[in-house]
């Protein structure tokens, strides 16, 4: 049966050479199978996007139509969540969505999902949460730490309760980047194994070794779980994507609206 955690190995398709950075030491540079997938996905969004746009009609055709839910839903997302102010952080919240559903549906078709790598949904999660600082800072300067004090707490609670609120704040990019990552590598990896049982219990009934034809339903069975789980995964992608949207958007919020309601 074939390895399941070797369709994750990044390989390098075009090498660079090598160069040397401080603190980090000498690395090699390269064009991995990563890099193809995110530029394919990426690719494949701007062109999705792009004929959406370009022949948008009153009476919208599947293609359009699909375009325009997708719009329609996160905009609402961040309309119901942030407030008045929501369109302005539309475009990152988007744009979020529509990388990761590419990449996920991607990694249907392909060998290589890049979002089971975890410096790719690090670097989503990170690019998020300094987003949420550096807006917090830049709009409420110093009063961005009373985010971590809860005024509705009694007194003498609020510095234990305000630093587990901090250190909740701390853990937000690790729990956005491992929970996108942690779906999609057990997902890919369920996949591969049932989808090695089919192969190999089918081979060995035709060569009547093992178990012989009685390999046969145990293979028509681990073939109908690959069905289901190929449409499971499917819904996944897309739940990832549309769950990491809406976090970024709650994560938003929390200092667009900081202190109070929208």
């Amino acid at each position: 049966m074939a390895d399941p955690i070797k369709q994750f190995q990044v390989v390098p398709l075009v090498e660079f050479g090598e160069v040397t950075l401080p603190f980090i030491g000498t690395q090699q540079l390269a064009f991995t199978n990563s890099h193809l997938a995110m530029t394919i996905a990426f690719a494949a969004v701007v062109l999705f996007l792009q004929v959406v746009t370009a022949g948008a009609k009153v009476v919208p055709g599947r293609l359009q139509s699909t375009g325009e839910q997708m719009f329609g839903l996160i905009d609402g997302v961040t309309n119901s969540i942030i407030g008045h102010e929501g369109r302005k952080y539309f475009p990152f919240v988007f744009t979020l969505f529509c990388l990761i559903l590419g990449m996920n549906l991607l990694g249907m078709f392909l060998s290589f999902t890049a979002t089971s790598q975890l410096a790719v949904t690090g670097t989503f999660a990170l690019l998020t949460i300094l987003l949420v600082i550096g807006l917090g800072i830049g709009k409420h300067g110093l009063g961005f730490f009373l985010l971590f004090w809860p005024s509705s707490a009694p007194l003498v609670l609020r510095p234990v309760v305000g630093a587990i609120e901090f250190l909740s704040f701390l853990l937000r990019p690790v729990t956005l980047a491992l929970r996108l990552f942690g779906n999609m590598l057990g997902g890919h990896v369920a996949l591969k194994i049932f989808a090695g049982f089919v192969v190999s219990l089918g081979a060995m009934a035709l060569a009547g070794e093992g178990l012989g034809l009685f390999a046969l339903p145990i293979a028509a069975l681990s073939m109908t779980m690959v069905v289901a789980l190929t449409a499971l995964e499917f819904l996944v992608a897309f739940l990832q994507a549309f769950v990491f949207a809406v976090l970024a958007a709650i994560y938003l919020n929390d200092v667009v609206n900081l202190g109070h309601g929208h």
